[in-house]
């Protein structure tokens, strides 16, 4: 199968193009003019995929991002994947936009789209890092511990009662440390979902304006809404990398 029949086949193309004739339609065009132009939009994309891919084939992949490796299997894996798919999607989609005014715009905003994904692979690493270590804690166990020594300090001897003390405030210090951890894993993974989210929104944003362009010729609202569709990005971006630094500030000594 050549690689511009593999393009005509992808969903984002598909969808590019349905966007595009039901764009169309809305304005009174003709059906058949809007299915012209539906069918349009839909092979553009498809070639200027298939040349740009062609076109990537000598390159070799840019490397991973370093920090702590992402455990297999994870939830943190799971909502990284999401990421990548929708950052794929998005370089695919931006790749038909190059020469375009507009559209221009969108296609720069690939570098802000893989900082975000690059923030995501180290908080997913962290978020592994996290998991990892509290999977050493038993937190029924420090309960039950200190429900026992608790029992038995009420009714302890003087001599005894500071050993069981010691002890006591030993189980609550692990504590401490679980809660501790079990809170920057949750609000790693939360905005991990979250970031997922946002660059999945991104994509079928960029779907919409590049389909209200191709049809009106971007001049109804199509400025506004890829201002909009930029500082939407820019505000996931500085969001997570706050929360990147959150993190380690929680996971430092």
């Amino acid at each position: 199968m050549s690689r511009f029949t593999e393009e005509l086949r992808d969903p984002w193309a598909l969808l590019l193009g349905a966007t595009a004739a039901g764009a169309a339609w809305a304005v009174d065009v003709h059906p058949a003019g809007a299915a012209v132009a539906g069918v349009a939009v839909w092979l553009t994309k498809a070639f200027a995929s298939a040349w740009q891919s062609t076109g990537d084939e000598s390159r070799t992949d840019p490397p991973e991002p370093k920090g702590p490796p992402v455990a297999r299997g994870s939830a943190e894996e799971a909502w990284l994947r999401r990421a990548e798919r929708a950052a794929g999607s998005f370089a695919d989609l931006t790749a038909s936009m190059r020469g375009q005014i507009l559209l221009d715009r969108i296609a720069d905003m690939r570098p802000q789209v893989d900082d975000t994904v690059g923030t995501l692979w180290r908080l997913a690493g962290h978020a592994s890092v996290t998991g990892s270590a509290l999977a050493r804690f038993d937190p029924r166990f420090l309960d039950q511990e200190r429900a026992r020594l608790t029992q038995a300090r009420r009714t302890a001897r003087e001599e005894v009662a500071g050993e069981l003390d010691r002890s006591i405030a030993a189980l609550d210090a692990q504590r401490e440390v679980y809660g501790r951890l079990s809170g920057a894993r949750e609000r790693v993974l939360a905005r991990l979902e979250s970031g997922a989210i946002s660059l999945e929104g991104l994509v079928a944003r960029a779907v919409e304006i590049s389909a209200m362009t191709a049809t009106s010729g971007g001049a109804d609202g199509g400025g506004q809404a890829l201002h909009d569709l930029t500082t939407e990005l820019e505000l996931t971006r500085q969001s997570l990398h706050e929360v990147e630094e959150a993190t380690r500030r929680d996971l430092g000594p």
